[in-house]
């Protein structure tokens, strides 16, 4: 994975609550089994007018300059809800998102967005409605996201989060739970080796 230090890009807003897994990634695309090839379909029947994904939406963010590209998503609470599928962070990812501000997601989602190099980041509800009345007026302004002061900077204003050190070393390591599992190959080790008898 990727390292996540610290992030740039202007903000796209959903304001929407409760996005679930499926409008994230609708099941019909569902068919495979490597993370590659799902951003196409992000938010597919928000971004097209037709089944085959040909006809864009024009009056859907994504497809409006500049966000088309953005890699900072705004949102409501409770992102990232139903169905437990991990496809859902792999077409965030494979779209570009790289990180993502709510008051809330669900928690198998919130969790997989880590094993995905997405930083997901949780704020009071008055501190998102701010950030949504500020992307409102500065458009084209840049939110700067920051592991290393756990702060996030826009338009002159700064909020910190919070995040556990767990998930934060990750990120910043690029490390996935199978690498962080990796990341301690030689003490594993060693604990096998003096394993008593009687539990091998």
């Amino acid at each position: 994975m990727k390292k996540l230090i610290e992030h740039k890009d202007i903000v796209t807003t959903l304001s929407i609550a409760n996005i679930d897994t499926d409008a994230i990634i609708p099941k019909q695309f569902l068919q495979k089994i490597t993370r590659s090839g799902f951003g196409q379909h992000l938010f597919h029947d928000w971004r097209y007018i037709d089944e085959a994904g040909e006809k864009e939406n024009p009056e859907f963010i994504l497809n409006k300059e500049p966000y088309r590209k953005s890699s900072i998503l705004l949102t409501q609470e409770n992102f990232g809800c139903g169905s437990s599928r991990e496809h859902a962070p792999w077409a965030l990812s494979d779209f570009g998102i790289k990180v993502i501000i709510a008051p809330s997601f669900a928690d198998i989602f919130y969790n997989n967005c880590f094993n995905n190099s997405i930083l997901a980041v949780k704020l009071p509800q008055s501190e998102i409605d701010e950030l949504f009345a500020l992307t409102k007026s500065n458009p084209q302004e840049l939110l700067h996201v920051d592991l290393r002061t756990m702060q996030i900077n826009f338009a002159e204003k700064t909020y910190s989060f919070s995040l556990n050190n767990y998930k934060r070393k990750c990120l910043i390591e690029g490390l996935d739970s199978i690498g962080a599992t990796l990341a301690n190959i030689k003490e594993i080790e060693n604990f096998e080796k003096n394993i008593p008898t009687f539990y091998q």
